[in-house]
């Protein structure tokens, strides 16, 4: 399936796909500074999982929809940096061994490998409840009902009825025969719901009218989908030193997927529909959601 874009757009999406993650990893140095004492090891490691490079694709989407509104970039960043303490912290405790049991992330060492499993839990716990204090701070924006928005969209994404449930749901996944319906849940509940909430808080940055602010979360959560579903592509077709951690182990788990359901020419079709149905909810904002629409396109086309 063709879409609106070419290699040359993707090429100026990734070029800004760079630059905000370079300035997400700056921000998110300047707000976890190091500190002396025992608890500096406690710093140590959320560093450790928080600045160690990523796609940064949700401190994208964040960033992204805040332009749409011309929002200063000071603000938006800091509304990236939490998302991303977010999505880090969630990485910290998913390869934990009483969860997914990794030893590979983004190409190094899993938190509990490189530091303890104690010291992991007690990272992902602080960079949860510091996203918090960088969205509730007057820095991020000068108006409280705007800066209580923040966190109630963070919260409502990061909880039990977002991520925390869909990864309830995922570890019960091989003994629940999930069907398609329940599958989408899932993945929308795991992936999708943080990568909505970028996009919902970019608009709610601007002041943007509740009927936008959902707008932009259809787009999050039709790309959330999509980039899941190429996660799970990946897994099967990719190494680990392309994805920068283990692969196959949806299959060896016994975990539903959509490459499970649909075999892979069918998952990639999906993957590749659902990018095609984000865009249409950004027709209203015209050739100024371009970097928006490539995003979508990157999300299915991606190899790692």
């Amino acid at each position: 399936m063709q879409m609106n874009t070419d290699a040359a757009d993707l090429g100026a999406f990734q070029k800004e796909l760079v630059a905000i993650a370079v300035a997400t990893n700056a921000e998110l140095g300047r707000l976890l500074p190091l500190v002396p004492g025992p608890e500096g090891i406690v710093v140590e490691a959320m560093r450790y999982a928080a600045l160690d490079g990523g796609k940064r694709l949700r401190p994208f989407l964040t960033c992204a929809s805040a332009d749409l509104f011309d929002v200063p970039r000071a603000y938006s960043l800091r509304a990236a940096a939490a998302v991303e303490m977010i999505h880090c912290y969630s990485l910290v405790h998913d390869d934990l061994p009483a969860m997914d049991d990794d030893d590979l992330r983004r190409g190094r060492p899993t938190v509990h490998r490189k530091f303890d499993e104690a010291t992991a839990i007690l990272a992902g716990d602080a960079l949860l409840t510091e996203a918090f204090a960088v969205l509730a701070d007057p820095a991020t924006h000068p108006d409280g009902a705007v800066r209580a928005s923040l966190v109630a969209e963070l919260a409502r994404a990061a909880g039990a009825s977002g991520m925390v449930g869909g990864q309830m749901i995922d570890l019960m996944a091989a003994n629940l025969r999930l069907n398609d319906d329940g599958l989408k849940r899932l993945q929308n509940l795991k992936t999708g719901c943080m990568i909505a909430v970028g996009c919902r808080m970019g608009a709610i940055l601007g002041g943007a009218p509740a009927a936008t602010v959902d707008m932009l979360g259809f787009y999050g959560m039709d790309m959330g989908l999509a980039f899941q579903i190429a996660d799970d592509v990946l897994d099967v077709e990719s190494t680990a030193a392309e994805t920068g951690k283990a692969t196959g182990k949806d299959a060896a788990a016994g975990k539903a997927t959509f490459v499970d359901r649909l075999g892979l020419d069918g998952a990639k079709n999906l993957a590749h529909s659902l990018a095609k149905q984000a865009f249409n909810h950004l027709t209203s904002f015209g050739n100024k959601a371009i970097l928006l629409r490539q995003a979508a396109e990157f999300a299915v086309t991606r190899r790692n």
